[in-house]
């Protein structure tokens, strides 16, 4: 018997036809009315949580949730009345009733869908009163703060991080008033399988889960009379920032953030695309070795400090395969205190380095001990994520969308666009096989884009031909189709030469430090990736330079300073190794 395809029904008297299987929100949103909600999100499961969402159905005596009830044939639904209305003020008065009353100074305030929501259903008044729930914060992460007095148990954080994230360090413990989510046995985060990716600070509907902070230290560098600060951006956020102040979506942003930095007091802006184009030079140098000896293949890219934590909980094993290589942050840290301290005859203590990444999981990166210089002292000494920055230009005063173009300082402001499209998943790929291909041809004559790796698809594979050579790639973001590849590749069922591995979904652009999204658009929204996707595609297009051999401080660089890629000097700066660290990710 054939399943009927078409459903017929009325929402608030208005007849329509939706597919089977579409649940009374989806069908809704059809006919212009948005439902509130708080735990749905359309890119993971469906929970039915938080009761927001909730409908009248002809003939039933109770409210449905529209989040998670399919429709029926001849189902008529009601999504407005009086009594509807007073149930969703009542579950949002209660939430409320529960949670700190301290929305002027938090972190959340005025970006909160909690405090959105109240405003939107009138909630004007706190109507119940009683214990509240009372447990305590958990700043023992490097990269993320867990505070559970803001919870709302939506299970959103729970969901991205065992559905998209594949990590599941997340769950609900405790039964009623005493609900709490937190890792296995509610350990400290910094003891847990947490891999810092910052993904459930970015799905969060209010501040359960924030970014640390470094907007402190920063002002305290810059206030100093005797630090030299410096800043570095990463590719990502020139694509982003602009969120903060309202415009739209995917404006590229480069120069005025470059103002805007100068305003705020840096000694010098440099571009961590710079690091970028170095790291293409030592990866593809390091690829094509590995591939003349046929040994330690795939090669597993190494930019995304998320990735390289869940390799070292989850894989330890594959860290064999892993490039050497240090993230292009890492990299142009190294460089600042070192390379740029001894042009410029400053002592590395003096300088300060403060890089702007997308990715809370920088922060924890720039702590680890691998990346400190040979006295202790790190080379990051710290990482805003792109909300801290812009949240750091408000509170300075600069109205960000009149300053003027700026440019970044030289050496380490030069960069090819191959550098520029490495916030995008596929990124690093593409500026990549770039070089590779001029590399194996010994031609400059090799194509400049690689549409195979393009796109926001979880999972991309493609065999590329170079001077005769099959190459066969993959690229992937968001850690559970990490694991997919990972797993192909340890039962020998793929057999690659380079892969690549981004943690968060659609790569750097949508980090757990990105801005929060507009109203009525999701956190990790497809269309949303492919806007800042598309800002950096067209950056590169732009740029005279395309790949990163061409660029010529990549190449006085190593000629005044590192001498060759892959060299002595070249692998004491700028690589670096891995290890297997507990507790052990369940896979």
């Amino acid at each position: 018997m054939m399943t009927k395809q078409t459903i017929n029904l009325t929402i608030d008297g208005t007849p329509l036809q939706v597919p089977a299987g579409t649940t009374v929100m989806k069908a809704a949103e059809r006919l212009g009315i948005h439902l509130p909600r708080l735990c749905y999100h359309p890119n993971l499961s469906l929970e039915g949580a938080c009761r927001v969402c909730v409908v009248q159905v002809k003939g039933f005596n109770h409210f449905m949730t529209a989040c998670s009830q399919e429709v029926w044939e001849g189902m008529a639904v009601q999504t407005n009345s009086p009594e509807i209305r007073q149930a969703r003020r009542d579950i949002v008065e209660l939430l409320l009733d529960n949670h700190p009353q301290d929305c002027q100074t938090c972190d959340r305030d005025g970006n909160c869908e909690l405090q959105r929501l109240a405003y939107q259903l009138g909630v004007r008044e706190r109507l119940f009163e009683g214990k509240k729930k009372e447990f305590p914060t958990d700043e023992s992460s490097k990269s993320v703060i867990r505070n559970p007095s803001k919870c709302i148990l939506c299970g959103r954080c729970v969901r991205v991080c065992a559905e998209v994230q594949g990590v599941g360090n997340l769950s609900q413990h405790g039964r009623g008033f005493n609900t709490v989510v937190g890792p296995a046995n509610l350990c400290n985060m910094d003891e847990s399988v947490c891999i810092q990716c910052g993904q459930c600070v970015a799905v969060c509907p209010t501040a359960a889960f924030l970014e640390q902070d470094h907007t402190e230290r920063v002002w305290k560098a810059l206030a100093a009379e005797k630090k030299h600060v410096v800043v570095q951006v990463a590719p990502a956020i020139r694509a982003t920032l602009g969120e903060m102040f309202g415009l739209p979506v995917g404006t590229p942003v480069t120069g005025k953030l470059v103002t805007a930095l100068r305003r705020l007091g840096f000694d010098e802006v440099f571009d961590t695309n710079f690091g970028a184009d170095l790291t293409i030079m030592e990866e593809a140098t390091e690829f094509l070795s590995r591939v003349s000896k046929g040994e330690n293949l795939p090669l597993l890219t190494s930019c995304s400090p998320g990735w390289v934590s869940f390799l070292e909980k989850f894989y330890p094993e594959m860290i064999r395969f892993t490039s050497t290589c240090k993230s292009p942050m890492q990299m142009t840290s190294a460089l600042i205190k070192s390379y740029y301290a001894e042009k410029k005859g400053l002592d590395p203590k003096d300088i300060c380095v403060v890089a702007i990444m997308p990715c809370v999981a920088k922060k924890f990166e720039a702590g680890r001990p691998e990346h400190t210089m040979a006295n202790g002292d790190p080379y990051t000494d710290a990482v805003l994520t792109t909300r801290e920055l812009g949240w750091m230009i408000k509170s300075y005063g600069i109205d960000f969308n009149v300053l003027p173009e700026g440019e970044f300082d030289r050496p380490m402001g030069i960069s090819s666009g191959a550098a520029d499209i490495f916030g995008a998943t596929g990124g690093v790929m593409e500026a990549a096989l770039r070089t590779a291909a001029v590399k194996l041809t010994g031609e400059e004559l090799g194509p400049l884009e690689f549409a195979e790796v393009r796109g926001v698809t979880g999972i991309k594979e493609a065999t590329i031909k170079i001077n005769g050579m099959e190459i066969n790639i993959a690229v992937s973001n968001g850690l559970n189709n990490a694991k997919k590849l990972l797993e192909s590749i340890k039962s020998g069922e793929k057999n690659y030469h380079l892969v690549e591995i981004m943690a968060c979904p659609g790569g750097c652009i949508m980090g757990g430090g990105q801005p929060y999204p507009p109203v009525y658009q999701d956190p990790m929204d497809p269309e949303i990736s492919r806007a800042r996707a598309k800002a950096l595609y067209g950056i590169d297009a732009q740029k005279q330079l395309r790949r990163s051999h061409e660029n010529p401080a990549i190449a006085h660089l190593y000629a005044e300073f590192l001498g060759e890629p892959n060299g002595e000097k070249a692998h004491q700066l700028l690589h670096t190794t891995y290890q297997a660290r507990s507790p052990r990710g369940i896979r």
